[in-house]
């Protein structure tokens, strides 16, 4: 009895161990499937048609990622000439704001002394010029010393200075100089826009004290967007001015144009190069920093291709079909090119025949699923 209960428990496991596995390998893996067998029906449902590779004439592309850009001139920031308090600002984030509109207004008793240290330099600067003349016709008629003359001259000319560079010195800070000359101190001085646009940042607030160097606000003029690509060190030989640039936003599937105006003549660190597009309509209503994704057109060739639905996708991996006899194809992996006007270029693998090969032009489709069909049937 106990030998039999043995012999049974050993089939049992042997049995256990022989159990078919479920699991199915992609085409790419060792021992899997790359064929497929139709019967006569199953060939005429499929709607397939074969034919030999052709030799096409499509567009060459540079796929390139970057983004949306202005030029310098059209990116404004607006600092404080000198140390002080805002004393009020209308402005947020995102408000349109036009050439020569006032920011933002400032004070600070330094504003004051620096009007008045002015004023009464100007007023000495009349004393000493009258002095010097006067001095000047004496010292022609050898009336009074060289000495006397020439400090008087002295006095004028320093005196002079002062005043030229304290006036410089107001009209960075856009005081009314007309005012001012008339007796007219000003305490509080107005930020104007250079340019118009919108406003894109706002760093400070009213009460705030703000150094020369402090960034208060940004302005950016949208009119004039362009495109900004990165493209591979290794890609750079095919460009050239004036290509036409096809590219798609990273929120859109609209399809805009650019051309070529400008390749950067300096390679990063990463081997890439920078390009600068023209786009060939501009739109207020795009963003400078918006990621975009491009082809850059650099000319036509005569490729092997194929129509589109020919190439089939496979865990991101493209294949065609091949015909191996009546009713009986093939998969074989291959390489992806440009495509265009319903044509994809193919990189076939090396050591194809493609003379005396007949690939499938319609219906791969058809005859992957019915090989993924016939997997699981045998799983």
């Amino acid at each position: 009895m106990k030998i039999l209960l043995y012999s049974c428990l050993f089939l049992i496991i042997a049995g256990c161990s022989n159990t078919p596995k479920t699991e199915s390998a992609a085409p790419n893996e060792e021992g899997a499937s790359t064929t497929v067998e139709l019967t006569p029906a199953q060939y005429k449902n499929a709607g397939v048609e074969t034919g030999k590779i052709a030799l096409k004439q499509i567009s060459s592309n540079i796929k390139a990622n970057g983004k949306l850009d202005v030029p310098p001139q059209s990116l404004i920031t607006i600092a404080a000439p000198f140390g002080a308090f805002i004393k009020n600002t209308e402005l947020l984030q995102g408000s349109p704001i036009r050439k020569g509109q006032v920011v933002a207004t400032l004070q600070h008793p330094d504003l004051i002394q620096l009007q008045q240290d002015y004023l009464e330099n100007r007023s000495q600067q009349e004393y000493l010029q009258a002095d010097f003349e006067r001095e000047e016709e004496l010292a022609k008629e050898n009336v009074n010393a060289k000495k006397v003359y020439q400090l008087a001259k002295a006095e004028y000319y320093s005196v002079n200075a002062r005043v030229n560079g304290l006036r410089e010195k107001l009209k960075l800070l856009n005081i009314d100089m007309k005012a001012l000359d008339a007796g007219r101190i000003q305490n509080t001085i107005s930020l104007y826009s250079p340019i118009t646009g919108y406003v894109t940042e706002i760093n400070t607030n009213v009460g705030a004290y703000v150094n020369p160097s402090d960034k208060l606000f940004e302005i950016v003029n949208t009119e004039h967007l362009h495109a900004e690509l990165t493209v591979y060190e290794r890609d750079l030989p095919k460009l050239k001015d004036g290509q036409r640039v096809r590219f798609t936003l990273a929120n859109e599937s609209k399809q805009r144009t650019a051309k070529v105006h400008l390749i950067g003549r300096q390679i990063s660190d990463e081997r890439t190069v920078q390009v600068h597009c023209h786009l060939d309509n501009e739109d207020k209503q795009l963003l400078p920093g918006m990621y975009l994704t491009a082809w850059i057109e650099t000319g036509n060739a005569m490729v092997d291709a194929l129509p589109d639905e020919a190439v089939i996708q496979f865990d991101e991996k493209p294949y065609i079909f091949i015909v191996k006899g009546k009713y009986k194809y093939e998969m074989v992996a291959i390489e992806k090119g440009s495509s265009e006007l319903g044509f994809t270029e193919i990189i076939l693998p090396q050591g194809f025949d493609k003379t005396n090969t007949e690939v499938v032009l319609k219906g791969a489709y058809a005859l992957y699923s019915k090989m993924k069909n016939s997997e699981e049937e045998e799983e």
